[in-house]
């Protein structure tokens, strides 16, 4: 799709540090240069002569440690994990060739796939992978995902890890990319398809010639513009210095750039919802709270407030994932919104508390939306809005009835923070014992999807939280020139082999 005015979010616009959403539409077909297709002579001379992306070379490479957005996508071509999550947030294998786990879900065991070798030639070992994900376990990016490892084990090909606590759906865990230190600070050696390499005129990646499928890769070439701050790597791109970026289209601090761009959107694990703080009368009552759900229209928040970059879900699971429980999905109705009020026999004694963050334009207009469709059906609701700090503080004291909220969860889909009655998200205060049981059941069943239905079966029916939608990331190019396919937002190039870039010759 093509927008001849784009409105980014530089804060979260992530060109440097930073990242977070989709048409329904499927996205333009660009022609490729070919024997039938004849390029008009202005189509040609926009095309660059080279391909670049944004780079910050005072900024690690470091995938476990370097920031987010471009600095980690330019990573991403370097290093690869033991999976990769697909379109579909599934995991699927990389550098792991197979592994096994035992019927409690606590020790899974990894067998590396044969033949890899890193960029300088040596050959990857369990004992790299052990490495990588130990400092992982240590680092502000992964960390929390691999709480629950108790220990690794290398011997040979094989890695075997020990979990404190089940999960039978680990390995979603495990697409942090596997690295060593190279040579040059900052700059790791990997066994990706391209390495990082420097000459006077600057740096770039060079196609590695000990990739395991060398040959399928759309240049040979990439080179590495410098930018120093987020206005910066802005420049670079609608001067076309860089052809490429990616950007979180409803976060905070939106500018505009103008010209002829593509985007394409690429899911996430991001879930914005309404919580409940359920220790306060009346959001203590569970038939209010559900009789509130019924009245989210997530589609509109989503094309209307969200300009489409989401995916409206009425479970706390994307709707991209095979866990979705669709056949609990509810459609707004106005109708039964109103008879779900009366029905609870909710009578207001004062105006509720809807709290939610400054910072970020489309949250206060998402809020604002929902306190002006509550307070027409009878609840009267205020949106609250507070700069962060104040935000924060309110949340963690319990001093609002509904809040507008956003969490990134994993992969492996697993609730217990945000609703275990000992939750380090759990400002709700939400304790129930079922809860409690169906989130440990689920956590070590052989069928997750059962398992999933059960737990989102019970949480409708309680309604804790109120799920909105889950956010996509964007990926923006200047038209004509690449053509992606399947992007993810860990990997903008994922299915590398069937990505495209036209160059002008000469």
């Amino acid at each position: 799709m093509r927008r001849r005015i784009f409105c980014l979010a530089a804060a979260a616009l992530l060109l440097l540090s930073g990242c977070r959403p989709a048409p329904d539409t499927p996205e333009e077909e660009v022609p490729l240069p070919s024997e039938e297709t004849e390029i008009a002579p202005e189509e040609v001379s926009l095309l660059p002569e080279r391909f670049s992306l944004l780079y910050q070379p005072d900024q690690p490479l470091d995938p476990i440690t370097c920031p987010d957005g471009m600095q980690q996508t330019v990573a991403s071509l370097i290093c690869e994990g033991l999976f990769r999550l697909n379109g579909a947030l599934e995991p699927e294998p990389c550098l792991c060739e197979r592994y096994t786990a035992d019927e409690a879900h606590l020790t899974y065991t990894f067998t590396l796939r044969a033949g890899v070798v890193f960029s300088d030639g040596a050959p990857l070992t369990a004992a790299d992978a052990k490495a990588a994900l130990e400092r992982a376990r240590t680092s502000a990016r992964y960390g929390a995902r691999l709480r629950n490892v108790a220990s690794l084990s290398a011997a040979g090909d094989t890695l075997t890890v020990t979990l404190s606590a089940p999960d039978g759906r680990f390995p979603s865990l495990l697409d942090i990319p596997i690295s060593r230190a190279g040579e040059e600070a900052n700059i790791p050696l990997g066994t990706g398809p391209y390495l990082f390499a420097r000459e006077e005129s600057g740096a770039y990646l060079v196609a590695s010639e000990t990739w395991r499928q060398s040959g399928e890769r759309p240049v040979e070439r990439i080179f590495l513009e410098e930018a120093a701050d987020g206005d910066a790597a802005l420049y670079r791109f609608t001067s076309r210095d860089v052809q490429l970026i990616t950007a979180d289209l409803t976060g905070a601090s939106p500018v505009s750039v103008t010209g002829d761009v593509r985007y394409q959107d690429a899911p996430t694990t991001v879930m914005q919802y309404l919580l409940c703080n359920t220790r306060r009368q009346p959001l203590d009552s569970a038939s209010l709270r559900r009789a509130l759900g019924l009245g989210i229209n997530r589609g509109y928040l989503v094309s209307a407030l969200l300009s489409g970059h989401g995916d409206s879900a009425s479970a706390p699971v994307s709707p991209v994932s095979a866990l979705y429980p669709r056949q609990l999905e509810e459609s707004y109705s106005a109708a039964a919104f109103s008879a779900a009020l009366a029905e609870c026999g909710y009578v207001s004694e004062r105006t509720l508390a809807l709290l939610v963050n400054r910072e970020n334009p489309f949250k206060v207009s998402a809020a604002e939306h929902l306190a002006r469709t509550f307070t027409s059906a009878g609840v009267p609701t205020e949106a609250v809005i507070l700069p962060w700090e104040e935000y924060t503080a309110a949340l963690e004291a319990g001093n609002f009835d509904l809040c507008y909220s956003e969490v990134k969860l994993a992969a492996n889909w697993d609730l217990s923070a945000l609703l275990s009655s000992a939750g380090t998200l759990n400002y709700g205060g939400w304790a129930d014992e079922e809860t409690d049981r169906l989130l440990s059941a689920y956590a070590a069943a052989s069928d997750p999807t059962g398992a999933m239905q059960v737990l989102c079966t019970h949480l409708r029916s309680c309604a804790p939280i109120l799920p909105i939608c889950f956010k996509r990331v964007s990926v923006l190019t200047w038209p004509d020139v690449v053509t992606l396919s399947a992007p993810t937002a860990a990997e903008p190039f994922f299915d590398l082999s069937n990505c495209a870039i036209r160059l002008r010759e000469g």
